[in-house]
């Protein structure tokens, strides 16, 4: 072997190994790291759903309790619930767009969705999901607040009522009324809207209840009374 060819063997074999030492080294840094906020009570949550395309952390098996689970993975059927309500809403609204309706519904549509899905992880699904994993009262709080919220959407855009053009921009039994008398096709589509709307509805009220039960049961109700710091034992 010419030694003009053993000098490069032996080069990218350094190289090799000073990449493999250096990505070692960060391995052992991010672990340093990951340690480091375990023990300060930070915990990590690695994206693993959609299982193809990771956006959000879903593990309910392992994060959650077990006498938890059961409310929660409604809780998340909810959440999916919602994404398919909305998402059928847009093309409920988009095909009534087409036939000569106003562009407006149809941007508010849009508006709906883009705004409604990740509002609805931030404001109460990951706040449920935080309470229930470390049982924090004032997460619970925040979780009955905007699932109120959005259990009124939903209740709102089941009836749809023509409030200025904004009835038409949601797939509620009375805009579903109206489209049918012009267009039948777009007018079944609606009603399936209204359908999908009332069952995300019925769903949800479900686990509001299930975990409000839950909530007054395990004591967490009494910790955010104003009182309640003045009636803690002063050891």
């Amino acid at each position: 072997m010419p030694l003009d060819t053993k000098q490069d063997l032996k080069k990218k074999e350094k190289e090799l190994l000073a990449k493999e030492a250096e990505l070692n080294k960060r391995e052992q840094e991010i672990k340093r790291r990951e340690e480091a906020l375990e023990r300060a009570g930070v915990r990590i949550e690695p994206k693993n759903w959609p299982p193809k395309f990771p956006l959000i952390h879903v593990d309910i098996s392992n994060d959650i309790p077990v006498h938890l689970q059961r409310v929660q993975y409604v809780a998340f059927a909810s959440l999916l619930g919602l994404i398919i309500c909305l998402f059928w809403n847009f093309i409920c609204v988009t095909a009534v767009w087409i036939i000569g309706d106003s562009p407006k519904i149809w941007f508010l549509a849009i508006i709906y969705f883009v705004t409604g899905v990740p509002g609805a992880y931030y404001c109460w699904y990951r706040p449920l999901y935080r309470a229930m994993r470390k049982e924090s009262a004032f997460r619970y709080g925040w979780f009955f607040m905007f699932y109120f919220f959005h259990i009124c959407f939903c209740v709102f855009a089941s009836a749809a009522p023509s409030i200025l053009f904004v009835g038409r921009s949601l797939a509620g039994i009375f805009q579903a009324l109206s489209v049918i008398t012009y267009s039948a096709t777009v007018g079944i589509f609606y009603f399936i809207g209204f359908t999908l709307f009332v069952l995300e509805a019925l769903l949800s009220i479900w686990v509001m209840q299930k975990v409000y039960w839950y909530f007054r049961g395990s004591g967490k109700e009494a910790e955010m009374r104003p009182d309640a710091a003045s009636r803690r034992p002063p050891f």
